[in-house]
């Protein structure tokens, strides 16, 4: 009983390391785990009690749960058996693609990461970059929406940009799921996207299985009452011109809505506009076809390029926000009582009926959403530079065509935003913004666009041309 024994240096190191694991999985884990589960539940309580649209249950339901629901609902089991038989698969292969494609879809939210990380990084770089500017809300309209409803915000496309600054902008009436592109599935800015309610969609994919399980994740969604931000034009504008609407989203959403139902679905018209769009370069390049395309890797140098330049003149103090940055929210449109104006069931249509429907809705939300569109200095400068992109003009003469323009706009109901209440004001800030970029070039007290800059500025210009009478838009060139 008292002899000694001996035992080899490794595998006493490989019991201590099982005896420590044993230990925190034990003692450690369960309790770091119920520490910040309590954080979060306070978190929860506390925004709660401050949002407009409160968080659903759906929403804070556990990953795994929400995986198992979506790879086994009976509508995608038949599409599994449908796929299985049509290309002579085994049945267990099929559900593997599934669940993988479950697992590519479905966010991992969190509530702390959203609004005490991810708020913070919102605000922090919309604030940074731009000067920030609430244009216009229907506060009366909207705090008629029922708390109840599932509520979607509509809005255009112009940057990348718009995920952060809708989110910061609607940081005190809910948490938003956003359906994001394949460009954010890079390690670390994947995990971060997903934990803040995010889900991610394969836009150009034709494959039937993929399609069923990302239409009833998001009617899953929609039904359980996640408040979500869509951009019906399906991606970024290319030429700054409003795109017509893509159905896809849209359709899931409304295909299976029951009028009668308990929740009704609201959407929200949101207009979004810069004074400088990050990528606007970038995406006028897409637009022509001689053009190189860029690689992974010169993308990534270019975006380095660009940060270096302006820290080198943050550091010169020579660096200036890039203008305004603007957001107006219209007025709620309800699903319920737009089905019942045009006394259709879409449950009961067949798919063309219900896509004519649906057309014709998106048609009608989109246009609602162009109308909320803020018409910035940089966007209305650049219209007079277009217009006329041969002829020199002085500043009074500028001054004078801005400020008729700026007439001409609100008699169309459009949403002029004057920083400061002073379009003298206004017309500086937009005429430093092209200047700076030289966009437009100044001798001797005349100001004319650089000719090789014309699509640039013609790409500003388009965000307001859907708001001109369309004589006048017909005088803008094609970007």
């Amino acid at each position: 009983m008292n002899r000694t024994v001996t035992l080899p240096l490794w595998l006493v190191v490989i019991l201590g390391v099982f005896a420590l694991w044993a230990l925190l999985d034990r003692l450690l884990i369960p309790s770091i785990r119920w520490y910040f589960r309590r954080r979060i539940n306070r978190v929860i309580d506390h925004f709660n009690r401050r949002l407009a649209i409160r968080l659903q249950p759906f929403k804070l339901t556990k990953r795994q749960v929400l995986l198992d629901r979506l790879t086994y609902d009976p509508e995608v089991l038949e599409a599994v058996e449908a796929f299985a038989q049509e290309h002579e698969m085994p049945r267990a292969v099929v559900m593997n693609k599934v669940q993988r494609y479950a697992h590519e879809i479905v966010p991992a939210f969190n509530a702390y990461v959203y609004f005490r990380v991810g708020y913070l990084i919102a605000r922090t770089v919309a604030r940074l970059l731009y000067r920030v500017r609430l244009g216009s809300a229907d506060e009366r309209a909207l705090a008629t929406v029922d708390p109840e409803a599932t509520v979607v915000f509509l809005m255009n496309h112009r940057s990348n940009m718009d995920y952060v600054l809708v989110s910061y902008m609607v940081a005190d009436r809910s948490a938003l799921s956003y359906a994001v592109g394949e460009w954010a599935r890079i390690w670390p800015l994947e995990t971060l996207i997903r934990s803040m309610g995010a889900y991610f969609v394969r836009r150009k994919s034709r494959n039937a299985l993929y399609r069923k399980v990302l239409q009833r994740y998001v009617q899953m969604a929609t039904a359980n009452g996640v408040t979500q931000a869509v951009y019906p034009e399906g991606g970024l504008s290319r030429d700054g011109a409003l795109r017509p609407p893509k159905l896809g989203l849209l359709d899931y959403m409304l295909r299976d809505f029951d009028p009668d139902g308990e929740r009704d679905l609201v959407f929200i018209p949101v207009g979004l506009n810069y004074d400088r769009t990050l990528e606007d370069r970038t995406l006028l390049r897409d637009l022509d076809p001689g053009a190189e395309r860029k690689d992974l890797k010169s993308t990534l140098g270019t975006t380095v390029r660009f940060v270096g330049k302006q820290l080198r003149l943050m550091v010169a103090r020579r660096w200036h926000r890039f203008g305004y940055a603007c957001v107006n929210f219209g007025a709620p449109i309800s699903t319920r009582a737009e089905l019942e104006r045009l006394g259709v069931d879409l449950r009961e249509l067949s798919r063309d009926e219900r896509f004519a429907r649906v057309s014709e809705l998106a048609e009608r939300w989109m246009a609602a959403v162009g109308d909320v569109v803020p018409v910035l200095p940089v966007s209305l400068t650049a219209t007079v530079f277009a217009r006329s992109p041969e002829q020199a003009l002085s500043l009074l003469e500028l001054k004078s065509r801005v400020q008729e323009l700026i007439q001409q706009l609100q008699g169309q109901g459009a949403a002029v935003y004057v920083p400061r209440r002073d379009g003298d004001y206004a017309i500086n800030v937009g005429l430093r913004m092209l200047t700076l970029r030289r966009l437009v070039e100044e001798e001797d007290g005349l100001y004319r666009p650089v000719p090789e800059e014309l699509p640039v500025l013609t790409y500003y210009a388009n965000s307001i041309r859907h708001l001109l009478p369309s004589a006048t838009a017909d005088e803008l060139p094609a970007a």
